[in-house]
């Protein structure tokens, strides 16, 4: 049986839970710091960055250490006090797929080629979820590591066409009316009740034409919670092009989807005759199996939940790295 999870239920949990913060440990020990009085403990709250290191052909750069990076926070130099290549970390997942009526011609492309992506992707340790979205949000697969399962959830994806006033128990009610294609909405559902308790690396799939036309999120809201869940935005345009035209007169959602991608420490890709959605979904396997962590105790101590800019920079000026803008220093 596909489990099935009420959003609107979870919001209203989830305003009395204790979130995890953005800050998370890493899931590896890191070694007791040695000191002359045994009474006082020292508790190091590390700043995790998961990142890829390209060249400028992009090939993805491996062999590289701490040693061939410098880290600065607002500007400051920082000490790295953890380094390594996560290719083994356990991954969690979400994939969201749009089913409004732009979407009519592909849902069936992307049923198919999300199948093979789940079984290239995931390994014994990983947990995937499925999200579809148009006029509302339906979780139709919760946290697995079944093939079978997210076999069956994909089975459920169907265009929703039209405008929706109407909530049924697996939606997300937002007050003022129907809606159109709830993008942003989805992406932040994503990253707040799914991911911001989960640790390690975590990582939302976005397949979609870009185009959101009815979320009371803006998009700013949706960044920020995957942000705050440390959460890698991955988007997919894939559009068809006589129904974009005809609907929103050529309107794209490149730059939106663009921004979500690169202030996450994503990329974004796009379905053309030249780059089909199951050559994109191998990139996508490739790189999340290729990145890097840092981790850092911040020079500034404060919990003020202020967003800090990070920057990574490598001394090899051929590099280029993929990683997220920055945190917020916020306590839960």
């Amino acid at each position: 049986m596909v489990l099935k999870m009420n959003f609107h239920w979870l919001a209203t949990w989830a305003s009395v839970v204790l979130l995890t913060p953005a800050m998370a440990q890493v899931p590896r020990p890191v070694p007791p710091v040695e000191e002359e009085t045994p009474i006082i403990r020292v508790d190091v709250e590390l700043v995790n960055l998961f990142f890829s290191a390209r060249e400028g052909r992009g090939g993805y750069v491996k062999g590289l250490n701490a040693e061939d990076f410098t880290l600065f926070e607002d500007g400051k130099p920082q000490q790295i006090k953890f380094f390594a290549r996560e290719t083994d970390l356990p991954l969690t997942l979400g994939l969201l797929v749009d089913v409004s009526r732009s979407q009519e011609r592909l849902i069936e492309t992307e049923k198919r080629a999300s199948e093979r992506f789940f079984e290239q992707v995931l390994r014994e340790k990983d947990m995937a979820f499925l999200i579809s979205f148009g006029p509302d949000t339906d979780l139709l697969q919760d946290y697995t590591n079944s093939p079978r399962l997210l076999r069956r959830g994909l089975d459920q994806l169907k265009v929703v066409g039209g405008v929706s006033g109407v909530y049924t128990p697996s939606t997300v009610p937002v007050p003022g009316g129907g809606r159109g294609t709830v993008l942003y909405e989805a992406v932040w559902l994503a990253a707040k009740e799914k991911l911001r308790r989960e640790v390690g690396r975590k990582a939302i799939v976005l397949i979609t034409d870009g185009v959101d036309v009815g979320s009371r999120i803006k998009i700013g809201e949706a960044i920020e919670e995957a942000q705050r869940s440390d959460a890698i935005i991955y988007p997919v345009l894939f559009e068809d092009p006589r129904y974009t035209s005809a609907m929103f007169g050529g309107a794209s959602g490149t730059g939106a989807m663009k921004r979500m991608a690169e202030e996450t420490g994503g990329r974004m890709f796009r379905v053309d005759r030249n780059h089909s959605l199951e050559q994109i979904y191998g990139q996508i396997a490739e790189e999340m199996r290729t990145q890097y962590v840092i981790g850092y105790t911040s020079t500034n101590p404060s919990k003020d939940g202020t967003f800090r800019k990070v920057e990574i920079r490598p001394k090899d000026k051929k590099i280029r790295v993929q990683a997220r803008k920055g945190y917020y220093a916020g306590t839960s």
